[in-house]
């Protein structure tokens, strides 16, 4: 397994899909995944520390397993099996060790609100790692500004919009 930590939710131009890019901690590949829209907000909810007044759904899932004395002790990124990430949630309960399947964004959002490690087979970033060229500030800050593009649009949905 590799560590791996989330460098990024982006949206994806001009298809705008969310994309989550996990950087391999000591090294250059990284595993872009592609996300739903929910997931994505999650996942962003979680970066930028936002607090509701009711637990969102992976926060309620972290606030089970703690009341539980389940701790999430990491994630992992398994496998890409026709198109689709798969991930597992590596549990413990006292001596007791549990895995449960799960989706990369799902594993990820709840990873991130419970401290967790994020990690990647090694034979998945061998098959689908990529090396991206090193970004600047001015890439950062573009980054940073799809990013509140994203939570513009998000909150501009109506279900209207969607129509038959």
């Amino acid at each position: 397994m590799v560590e791996m930590h989330l460098s990024a939710v982006r949206v994806e131009l001009p298809t705008n899909v969310p994309i989550l890019l996990l950087q391999e901690a000591t090294g250059d590949r990284t595993l872009p995944i592609y996300i739903g829209r929910p997931e994505a907000e999650a996942i962003a909810g979680a970066l930028q520390g936002v607090q509701t007044k009711r637990p969102m759904t992976h926060d309620l899932m972290r606030d089970m397993l703690a009341e539980l004395g389940v701790v999430l002790e990491h994630v992992v990124i398994t496998e890409l099996k026709d198109q689709t990430f798969y991930a597992e949630l590596r549990l413990r309960r006292g001596g007791t060790s549990y895995v449960v399947s799960s989706r990369p964004s799902d594993a990820i959002a709840l990873a991130l609100r419970a401290g967790a490690t994020i990690y990647a087979e090694e034979a998945l970033l061998d098959a689908e790692g990529i090396v991206i060229a090193q970004r600047d500030e001015a890439d950062t800050a573009e980054g940073e500004e799809l990013v509140a593009q994203f939570h513009e649009f998000l909150e501009g949905i109506r279900p209207e919009d969607f129509g038959k």
